[in-house]
């Protein structure tokens, strides 16, 4: 339904910028004017046609914008965050209350008796030599 209303809301516009360009203006419109006389209209009943189209179409046009943002406005909802893939945070608290961590995130040393924990790699895990 929405893709709908969109194609039309297209052609409405399309059908509106259309009208208004073949308006007559100060310079005249885009074929419309020039000439007297015998053509099946005259210049002041195309005008009144083109104004009366402007209106209906203008009028049309906000009317399906105005359906197309109730329609967007019942369809949004909250979503919730999928977190299935986030990693798994490990906690970085020493297991022992007097115990230093086996490096900084940073990169400073580990502490003494333990093994460097290098970018990359997983603590605890030795390296292979």
């Amino acid at each position: 339904m929405t893709t709908f209303l969109l194609v039309v809301h297209s052609l409405i516009a399309l059908a509106l910028v259309t009208v208004i360009l073949l308006q007559r203006s100060e310079g005249g419109g885009l074929g419309i004017g020039g000439g007297t006389g015998g053509g099946m209209m005259s210049v002041r009943g195309a005008a009144n046609l083109l104004t009366r189209a402007t209106t209906v179409l203008a009028v049309l046009f906000i009317g399906n914008s105005i359906i197309l943002a109730v329609l967007a406005a019942g369809t949004s909802k909250p979503k919730a965050v999928d977190t299935s893939l986030a990693p798994a945070v490990a906690a970085t608290a020493p297991a022992t209350p007097g115990a230093a961590p086996a490096a900084d995130p940073a990169g400073a040393p580990a502490a003494p008796g333990q093994a460097p924990v290098l970018p990359g790699s997983l603590p605890g895990v030795p390296l292979a030599r």
